[in-house]
């Protein structure tokens, strides 16, 4: 395990305030990592990881509607989250790093390269950022549903106090072995004041709607892989986010995506599920060493 000093910081980005985590190396920093969560976390998705990173400085933010950011007035969707990025990198001083993504952070993370080129040495997709398998003509809802399924649901729940927060989420199918301290942190921060006497996911439902469509309808994830030049690794696993199989890629769905990819290099894990694979000891132990292999990589080039 490595140690690491934790602290945020704010941002200024259009329509708002940013919240990012920063963890500092204690002793020699030696490389920057950024790490971009999924569609309804924040950036206490990462802290498993972080611990497994000697040296690097990283750097997380609750995207725009998700966390200490969910009060950002505006419109989401990948581009405006590459622009936060940017600005993120422009407040601690970082040129380029390597960028990791994991679930709608890794649209995220491709958008970001696209539109910032020179910000980015190297990219690490994390079960996410191919076109996803969903059905043609839903509406908007319908399509976050599809996809999402109860995780979409949880977003119009109330909850009492973080302790039944707790309780529902240890029903959660794909964290059945996988209950931490890291994980409570986790689930306590998702939970922002709502009614009279209740909380609610601080995740906001309009920016996951946003997303979601600009994810699989929209243009932006298009053209970043089209023009796709930086070095890009795909690591997909064999369980998605309700624990079930194939994941959110199954094998005949890569079969088709990966070809019109050919800039991606793709690995499928036969272990871990979308969720476990960064939020437990056991996907970080697993992660952790690619991150700094694509640091390593970074570096030498």
């Amino acid at each position: 395990m490595t140690t690491h000093t934790y602290r945020t910081v704010d941002v200024s980005v259009d329509g708002g305030d940013l919240r990012v985590g920063v963890w500092d190396p204690e002793g020699a920093h030696v490389a920057d990592v950024l790490l971009i969560h999924g569609v309804t976390a924040s950036h206490l998705a990462w802290p498993f990881v972080v611990d497994r990173l000697p040296g690097v400085r990283a750097v997380a933010p609750d995207l725009r509607g998700r966390g200490r950011s969910n009060e950002i007035a505006g419109p989401a969707g990948l581009r405006a989250h590459a622009d936060d990025l940017a600005a993120t990198l422009d407040t601690l001083g970082i040129e380029q790093t390597v960028v990791v993504g994991h679930s709608m952070g890794a649209f995220v993370a491709l958008v970001f390269a696209h539109r910032y080129p020179h910000r980015v040495s190297r990219l690490l997709l994390i079960d996410g950022g191919l076109p996803l398998d969903a059905p043609a003509g839903l509406d908007a809802d319908e399509l976050v549903a599809a996809i999402l399924g109860p995780t979409a649901a949880r977003l119009s729940m109330r909850f009492g106090s973080v302790e039944d927060y707790h309780t529902f989420w240890r029903q959660h199918p794909g964290f059945v072995d996988g209950w931490s301290p890291e994980l409570e942190d986790y689930i306590a921060y998702d939970l922002v004041p709502a009614e009279p006497g209740t909380f609610r996911p601080a995740t906001s439902y309009a920016t996951t709607v946003d997303d979601t469509v600009d994810m699989n309808t929209g243009t932006a994830l298009v053209d970043a892989l089209a023009a796709l030049t930086h070095p890009t690794r795909l690591i997909t696993v064999p369980r998605g986010l309700q624990n079930e199989p194939p994941g959110l890629y199954s094998p005949e769905h890569l079969a088709r995506m990966l070809p019109a990819t050919p800039g991606v290099n793709h690995e499928r894990w036969s272990s871990h599920n979308h969720y476990t694979v960064v939020m437990t000891a056991a996907g970080a132990e697993d992660i952790a060493p690619v991150i700094l292999e694509e640091i390593s990589c970074a570096a030498a080039s």
